[in-house]
């Protein structure tokens, strides 16, 4: 009982702070581009398109997941929507995985891309959270049903009604591709609860994996409830990984880091972590400890043996995935289960309030992305990099050149 009061606490907390993150600051915008060649609702300091949105991208055309510049229309900015110039979107392995088909058949062509940040250009009529020229973000969701219990108490990706709208790729009557269409484009029509403000404390490029990688992994963190001094493990440093250790070592974790990429030591140890273990691939080195963590998170986005890891926790302890692998069963030895006595979970992502906590807590807190910011026409080379673990340790998409 007295967890569930905890948790309710929480909750609203969550939702308190992130309507007091919604503080506005007036700014103006610049006639909208005549590239869109539509009439206007002129207000003060606000110019709203009278039609389809003209936006330029890169889209999947098929499985092959090679993408290409393609230009497209979304919908028309709606009464409780804003209208976002993209300046940055981020490159998450999930964006490889689904435009592959990994996790079902997909809708051509596509624009990936959850990581996303900008300005707001224009905004419906309905709209208080947002003013033009504010900082804003958006994640991985666009909608939800808005009314069901998970909704009001700021679980949105868990809509009860299964209304979770995702940002790319969901069928969507309103938009004129019959999908969503996500970030890697430059500019984005999206339901203003949606977006999220990003502090101005933070730079652009630096808040956008705090959209999807950072709040996949505080929120599990968060509810993991580990004190100061407890031991949290960390599997697989890539972009998801590299700030789940950032934000566990803030929170005064003792972090242990466990990569198979033996180039990446040094880059971790700077993170603040108590050890890296460098992972071979007959786990070698993993019986050293045996039942010596508390907590341990799981970024890896691949198929991979589970067993050693599980091994590494405390009796009573709990191994949580937030990486999502190309196909969704998992393999664990029971034997082997029912002798560790170890708690398992899995988490996706977070709700509205808990992702303006993130970027909050991040910017507050000088918690930064590792990134290398790169043009459009180096998207698939960046995927080709991301999958052979290449990546130091997200690529970030200057809007701007596509």
């Amino acid at each position: 009982m007295k967890e569930q009061t905890n948790n309710n606490s929480r909750r609203k907390f969550l939702q308190k702070s992130a309507v007091a993150s919604a503080a506005m600051m007036s700014g103006s915008w610049a006639a909208f581009s005549n590239q869109n060649n539509m009439s206007t609702e002129e207000t003060a300091n606000n110019v709203i398109p009278n039609g389809p949105i003209k936006t330029k991208g890169y889209a999947a055309t098929d499985e092959s997941g090679k993408l290409s510049p393609w230009e497209f229309e979304r919908r028309p900015v709606g009464d409780d929507d804003i209208l976002i110039d993209i300046k940055y979107a981020s490159i998450c392995h999930s964006d490889i995985h689904q435009e592959k088909g990994h996790w079902g058949e997909q809708k051509y062509p596509q624009v990936p891309g959850h990581e996303i940040v900008g300005v707001v250009a224009a905004v419906g009529k309905n709209v208080t959270k947002f003013k033009v020229g504010d900082r804003a973000g958006v994640g991985c969701m666009v909608d939800s049903c808005m009314e069901c219990d998970s909704c009001n108490a700021g679980e949105e990706h868990f809509c009860d009604r299964g209304e979770t709208k995702f940002t790319y790729g969901a069928p969507s009557e309103a938009e004129p591709t019959g999908i969503t269409q996500g970030g890697y484009s430059n500019k984005l029509v999206v339901r203003d609860h949606f977006a999220v403000r990003v502090p101005d404390h933070i730079s652009f490029e630096e808040a956008a994996p705090l959209l999807c990688a950072g709040i996949t992994t505080y929120s599990p963190l968060m509810r993991a409830q580990f004190k100061v001094g407890d031991k949290v493990g960390v599997a697989g440093i890539g972009g998801l990984g590299h700030l789940a250790v950032k934000i566990a070592v803030s929170k005064g974790a003792k972090v242990y880091a466990f990569t198979t990429s033996e180039d990446k030591v040094e880059d971790i140890k700077s993170w603040g972590v108590e050890e890296v273990i460098v992972v071979d691939d007959e786990f070698k080195n993993m019986g050293a400890y045996n039942k010596t963590l508390d907590y341990m998170i799981s970024t890896i986005p691949y198929q991979f043996n589970v067993t050693p890891y599980v091994m590494c926790l405390k009796p009573g302890g709990t191994f949580t995935f937030v990486g999502m692998p190309e196909k969704s069963e998992i393999t664990l030895n029971n034997l082997m289960l029912a002798f560790a006595r170890v708690n398992f979970n899995a988490s996706l992502i977070g709700g509205i309030p808990e992702t303006q906590e993130v970027v909050n807590y991040c910017a507050d807190n000088g918690i930064r992305p590792s990134i290398e910011i790169i043009n459009a026409e180096e998207i698939n080379e960046a995927w080709d990099k991301v999958v052979n673990k290449e990546a130091r340790y997200r690529y970030v998409i200057d809007a701007a050149t596509f």
